[in-house]
């Protein structure tokens, strides 16, 4: 999963997918209904690769914080980011016990499930394939080694 070219915009709800770059604004898709439009820079920009979220120890990547709900909701999808305050605190504790609870608001957690779901359903969360891909790959390499000692 590839969440550089996965964007969110400062003031629009969602997320949008970077399609192309002009000189003065941004080409976006949107994730939920397809539709293209263009954002500028005044409109803050965030790639979903370039956020983290708040630990008691190192932030940790927004990407493993997707993969540790991945995994605990075995690739489905999350909670209602419209619960209430106290479940979703709850919740996000079970699936990421590390994260500041001083630093990470209800809102940001609101956030990062409502963009999980999101993900989830433009089925762009595929953990596993990754980890079988890359265990093929290392199979593959040490193959070659192999056969070229002989």
């Amino acid at each position: 999963m590839d969440l550089s070219k996965i964007l969110a915009i400062s003031g629009r709800p969602g997320l949008y997918k970077h399609v192309a770059q002009s000189k003065t604004s941004v080409v976006v898709e949107s994730l939920t209904d397809g539709k293209r439009s263009s954002a500028f820079a005044a409109e803050q920009i965030s790639s979903l690769n370039d956020i983290s979220v708040f630990t008691t120890g190192e932030d940790i990547k927004l990407e493993d914080v997707f993969k540790k709900i991945y995994k605990k909701e075995t690739g489905k999808k999350a909670i209602n980011p419209n619960s209430p305050a106290q479940e979703l605190k709850k919740y996000f504790a079970e699936a990421v016990p590390e994260y500041d609870k001083d630093r990470v608001y209800v809102s940001d957690i609101k956030k990062i499930i409502k963009w999980y779901n999101i993900l989830t359903d433009a089925n762009l969360l595929e953990f596993k394939d990754e980890e079988e891909s890359s265990d093929n790959k290392e199979n593959t390499e040490k193959n070659k080694t192999e056969d070229n000692k002989d």
